[in-house]
């Protein structure tokens, strides 16, 4: 098994990519070692000292770590934990299922205006964040306000340069297409 690394904007959090499906549909984020506990290869990681952070999306895995931490010594043993696991053919998760968000219910015209913004999300900007080891996902949008309120994942969570890509790069995007959002808001 061959693992590729690439670097992403943020200098915390490496990407790597075990040339496999991770996440089938969806991705996980690890926010602390006890978010991790239903997910044998995020526990394994998360013991890994300076790992903050982890990450699992369609294709890859990011991994955060702490500022003090050197990814000159910490990503042969990141690449081992994930070697490990798909080697030993254990499952991503162990369990009776992962949680699902309850989701807020749109009617009438702020339905249609949810399920465009909805549209481009899925198709123009989350792949383009996956490259860049992350994902952002929909969290709500206020009608009266025309905010749109997301949520960063992964290698964009606490990167520097993610309120830029919020504010330059998808409120532009969205604020052109769909004429009723006026900002776009990260959910933290």
């Amino acid at each position: 098994m061959f693992i590729q690394t690439e670097t992403t904007p943020n200098p915390q959090v490496l990407k790597f990519l075990p040339g496999r499906t991770v996440m089938e549909a969806g991705s996980q984020d690890f926010r602390a070692p006890e978010d991790a506990q239903s997910w044998p290869l995020a526990t394994e990681i998360f013991g890994l000292e300076g790992v903050n952070r982890v990450f699992f999306g369609a294709d890859f895995i990011t991994v955060g770590k702490v500022a003090s931490a050197d990814w000159d010594h910490l990503k042969a043993p990141v690449l081992a934990a994930i070697m490990d696991h798909f080697t030993s053919g254990r499952p991503l998760f162990e369990g009776a299922g992962a949680a699902v968000a309850d989701e807020a219910v749109y009617e009438g015209e702020t339905a249609q205006v949810v399920a465009e913004i909805r549209e481009l999300l899925d198709t123009r900007i989350r792949p383009a964040v996956a490259r860049d080891g992350g994902d952002i996902l929909f969290d709500r949008f206020e009608p009266d306000s025309g905010t749109v309120w997301l949520h960063m994942r992964g290698a964009c969570a606490g990167c520097p340069s993610s309120s830029a890509t919020l504010k330059s790069g998808v409120e532009n995007m969205l604020k052109h297409y769909v004429p009723e959002v006026t900002r776009v808001e990260q959910t933290l």
